[in-house]
């Protein structure tokens, strides 16, 4: 019987210093040493982003901004607070595609999107429950005097206060569920599609140009969803394109400013993992099972 050699890996081209200890390789090993942990810092991020940052509308003066310019006449910006965080995600997900590749990103996509839906799940069990009239918490004033938040009124029961708190942090209508979601699952794959494809036509170079540029796209297809799903018939259109355009051009700046912190991450992963992988003949379709394309 013949023997047939390997063919050659097409991304041996792009090493640029094969003495480094990085092998530019369209091959991904078996294993890797970090993924899990990688893997577990994106979800938390993501899941923390949506408990706790989702809930709170924050702003910021800008003194310098021209008077009466939009979104701002007065130079006030109105954004979530989770904005501050939930880019981190991106990072990471840029990271989870340049170190391990589109195919293992994707696993990635799938459980963060897995996990969003058992929190949705929880939080919609959670708040359906009845509230013990004994119930006391901050909003409560615990058992003492309420705080000028809360309701004068004794006849109001502390579980009652403390229910309405708990509803306004925690629960979400239907539309603000599918919106989140959607819009995150399709962000990211976009994001990650994105950074994948420039890897591959940079042939690894210029690492900021794909970090912002899939972030760029990423981001515009998750506001485009999110805000008209969950907003669109609430909120006027002016606000919701407002909103929208502003956290948008947010998450890409940040995305910017965080570009030292990316290089530092992805060079330190590079030289742990021992492989610089390349999306060379990936398939990508969001619902693939094996991370090449059918021979």
């Amino acid at each position: 019987m013949e023997n047939t050699a390997p063919a050659a890996d097409p991304a041996a081209a792009f090493d640029r210093d094969p003495t480094d200890g990085i092998v530019a390789t369209a091959r991904a090993p078996v294993t890797f040493r970090y993924y899990d942990l990688v893997m577990a810092g994106f979800v938390t991020i993501l899941l923390l982003s949506n408990i706790i940052g989702a809930a709170k509308l924050t702003y910021v003066n800008v003194p310098f901004w021209p008077q009466g310019w939009w979104p701002a006449p007065d130079g006030t910006f109105i954004y979530g607070a989770g904005i501050l965080f939930f880019p981190l995600g991106y990072v990471i997900g840029d990271v989870l595609t340049e170190i391990y590749g589109f195919a293992r990103a994707r696993r990635v996509i799938w459980v963060g999107t897995a996990a969003m839906l058992f929190l949705a799940f929880m939080s919609y069990v959670v708040t359906a429950l009845p509230a013990f009239d004994g119930w006391e918490c901050a909003a409560s004033g615990f058992g003492g005097e309420r705080p000028l938040t809360s309701s004068a009124d004794p006849a109001i029961t502390g579980g009652a206060i403390c229910q309405t708190t708990y509803e306004s942090v925690f629960g979400s209508t239907w539309r603000i569920v599918v919106a989140s979601i959607t819009a995150f699952w399709a962000g990211e794959f976009v994001n990650s599609f994105v950074l994948a494809k420039m890897k591959v036509w940079t042939k690894g170079r210029a690492l900021w140009s794909r970090t912002i540029g899939s972030t760029f796209f990423g981001q515009a297809v998750d506001s485009l969803i999110f805000y008209p799903v969950a907003f669109l018939g609430i909120w006027t259109t002016d606000a919701v394109i407002t909103v929208m355009i502003t956290n948008w051009a947010l998450k890409v700046a940040w995305e910017a400013a965080l570009t030292p912190v990316t290089y530092v991450v992805v060079n330190r992963l590079k030289k742990a993992e021992g492989v610089d992988l390349y999306d060379i003949d990936t398939d990508f379709s969001p619902f693939a099972t094996s991370g090449k394309t059918a021979d």
